[in-house]
Formats: C-alpha cells, structure tokens, sequence
C-alpha cells in the first residue's frame, strides 16, 4: 500500500501502516528467496530463516541507517550446484562462510584506501560480462526444469505448465502497475500452482503435486543447522565468485542512494554496507542457507511507495523468520511442482544476464575498441561454454577452477594485461 508522506529511513510508521507495509517486502522478496534453495538443494524455510536474520544483522551493522533487505543470491546458483556435485553440500556451504568473510576483507581495505582499486580490477566490461556469463550459464538449468518430468524425460506436459507460468510472470511483469508490478514472480508461482492442481484434477498426466509432505511435518520447529566443511578449491571459487557479487553489492547501494537521496557509500559507508553484506552471508551459510545478497525487489518497492523506513525492512525480516518457523508452511513450499519453477527460472535467469547487458550499455562500454571486445569474448566463451582449468596438486589434492569462475579470473587477468584507454565507473 503506498504511504502519502515520504518516511527516512529512521522513521517509524504507525503500526496500522506499519505491519502491511512489512508484509509487502515479504511478497516481493518471497519468490526469489525460496527458488534459489529449491534450484540448489538446499532447504526453502532454511533460507527464509537466513534472510530475515541476515537482514537484522545487515541492520545492526550498518547503524540502522541504509533500508535494504538481503536475499537468496541467484549469482552463487552456479558454485552452489558444481561445487555440491564435485564435493558435497558442506564444502560448498564452506566456500559461503569464507566468500562473506572475504566481503568484509574487502570492506576493511575500502575503508583505508577507497575504491580506486576495485575499479581498476573490475571496470564494467569485466562485471557485465561476468554478470552476463552467470545468467545464460543457468539456461539448461532452466530449461530442463520446465520441459522434463522426474525421470527426465521430455515432457509436453511440464512444457505446457512452464508456459503458463512464463506466460502470466511476463504479463504480471510487464502491465501490472503500483504494488502488485513488485510481485509477478510471486504471481506466476501462484497461478502455475493452481494451473497444475485444476488440470490434475481433470488430467491424470498434470496430478504431480503431492501433499503427503506437508501432512507428515509438524506444526513449528527450527530451522536445521548444518556444519560447513571447509577445502580449497571450494573456497577459492567462492571467493572468485564474490568479486561479481562484491560489484553487485556497489550497484545495489549506488540504486539504493539513488532512490532514498541519501549516499549511503559516505554514511554510513561501503566498507560496513559490504561487512553487512558479507557476515549475514557467512551468518546463513553456517545455518545451511544460500549466501545473501541486497534484493533489488524490495528496491523497486521503496521507490514505489516512497517509504525508506528501516523500521519497515525490519518487520518484513521479522516475518520472514516466523514464517520460517511453520514447518508446514516450509513443507507446502516444498510441493511447488518443477515445471512451475522452470516457467520462472526462464525469466529470471535471462533478467541476471540482461542486467549484465544493462552494466555494459550504462556504463557507455566501447565495443569499438578491441580491448573491450576482445575481454568480453573470452569471459563468454569461457564461461558459458564450460572452460576448466584443473591438475593434481598431489596424490589426493585436486585443484580445479571451472565456468564462471575461471571466467571471472581470466577476464581480471586480461583486464589487467591490456592498457585501458580511459576511465572506469562504479554503477552496475
């Protein structure tokens, strides 16, 4: 609902406007947060819990002065899933730990030295090619949710239901206006759910949601705790991974001044924005969860309504974790049907490479000058089409850097090699 005055970020509403006004963030946060742990194997109610804690923590470190809610991170999807697959869950949920860590190393070198350097290593053509190469790699991923049934066969039934789920996503994105425009991710979800319960109740074929999970969870119970376990190769490729995130984090708080007219890189500085950042990440890793990242949804809510109040993010992470606390609630999460998510994922994974697309084009990058096509062409073949780089280190010790990773390293290193012609910017 939109709120007639403009309230600061330390403005408290009254709680008649207050509760709704949470409640809204949730919405727009809801369907990104939940489909990163359902993508990567992980636990929805887990991640919902990491959120909303990781949110207060991110409150708590930045002074309560910068509204912004953090969410499942859609840029750690690739590692999350390679790294689970190559080691095992916890060694990737280890690499997390570290990459939060590493946003605060970063921070703490920001804070005495600036950002010169992070400009120098990461210009705009390196962080959108990187952020390009992140969204088409999840493509199959995608595609192979919304076209193939549980045995992985070809199906024109999970097609049919992922295409109507892109189908009213994209309607609900692109014509809906005021607060329901923040929600078509929330929107399509919901349709192609009941699009899948009305269909398997004519079709036999579309009867593929199962409730037996949701009558068999209790009522309440806290979310799981899972030891992180730590190795090289997994921490070396989060930590690579981070250095895009790191910049989405500069672009996300750029937006956020932006939107609130305040400059929140000055006050109270990206050094605790990006330590925020980082140690709610490590925080939900250590949980169990995705890594966090500021959401941009909840961006676009605050410049719609035109209320920047922290008080107002702290109640939708307060509802986050309740909700994360209904264990049938978190199972009933559990019965969305793939199909659906890959109608979504369709979407959303293009959105992650257009939005590299935009960090090129905004930044005025000139693909007349060969340096800038040249690093841009080898950060997309290499990480979309699977480049590695791997050896033995010894006997049991194995080192191996792969796809968006290697993409990320190569692209610095030629960054790096190659004279720049003229300046670089901070916006993402």
């Amino acid at each position: 609902m939109a709120h007639h005055d403009i309230l600061g970020p330390r403005d408290r509403p009254a709680l008649g406007y207050w509760i709704p006004l949470s409640i809204q963030h949730v919405f727009a946060m809801f369907g990104a947060t939940i489909l990163v742990p359902i993508l990567t194997g992980l636990n929805p109610a887990t991640a919902l819990f990491t959120a909303g804690t990781g949110t207060l923590i991110y409150i708590l470190c930045t002074g309560a002065k910068v509204p912004a809610f953090l969410g499942s991170s859609f840029a750690f999807i690739p590692p999350l899933i390679s790294i689970s697959a190559a080691y095992g869950l916890s060694y990737a949920l280890g690499g997390a730990v570290v990459a939060g860590l590493f946003y605060c190393v970063v921070g703490l070198i920001i804070r005495f030295s600036g950002t010169g350097w992070l400009d120098k290593a990461l210009p705009p053509v390196v962080i959108g090619s990187v952020i390009v190469v992140i969204g088409l790699n999840l493509a199959p991923v995608a595609m192979n949710m919304a076209m193939n049934d549980s045995n992985n066969n070809y199906s024109l039934v999970c097609l049919s239901i992922a295409a109507v789920t892109l189908g009213v996503t994209v309607a609900a994105n692109i014509f809906l206006k005021g607060f329901f425009s923040t929600i078509p991710i929330l929107i399509g979800l919901v349709t192609g759910y009941l699009f899948t319960l009305i269909m398997g109740s004519i079709f036999p074929a579309y009867a593929i949601i199962n409730f037996q999970i949701v009558k068999d969870a209790p009522w309440f119970g806290l979310p799981s705790f899972q030891v992180p376990s730590f190795s090289f190769v997994p921490i070396l490729t989060f930590v690579i991974v981070s250095l895009a995130t790191i910049c989405e984090h500069l672009g996300d708080t750029l937006v956020t001044s932006k939107v609130v007219g305040q400059d929140f890189y000055k006050n109270p500085g990206l050094h605790r924005t990006l330590a925020g950042d980082g140690i709610a990440t490590a925080w939900a890793a250590l949980w169990g969860g995705p890594p966090n990242t500021t959401y941009g949804e909840n961006i676009g809510v605050m410049a719609i309504t035109r209320v920047y109040s922290v008080w107002v993010i702290g109640g939708a992470a307060v509802i986050a974790v309740i909700l994360s606390l209904f264990r049938k609630f978190g199972a009933l999460i559990q019965t969305i049907p793939t199909p659906v998510l890959g109608g979504i994922s369709m979407l959303l994974f293009g959105i992650i490479a257009s939005s590299g697309l935009r960090t090129i084009v905004e930044s005025g990058v000139d693909y007349k000058d060969k340096r800038n096509l040249t690093i841009s062409s080898v950060i997309f073949v290499i990480g979309i089409g699977g480049g590695k780089l791997a050896f033995n280190i010894t006997q049991d010790l194995r080192f191996e850097l792969a796809g968006v990773a290697l993409a990320t390293v190569v692209g610095i290193t030629l960054n790096l090699l190659f004279p720049a012609s003229r300046g670089t910017i901070k916006e993402k």
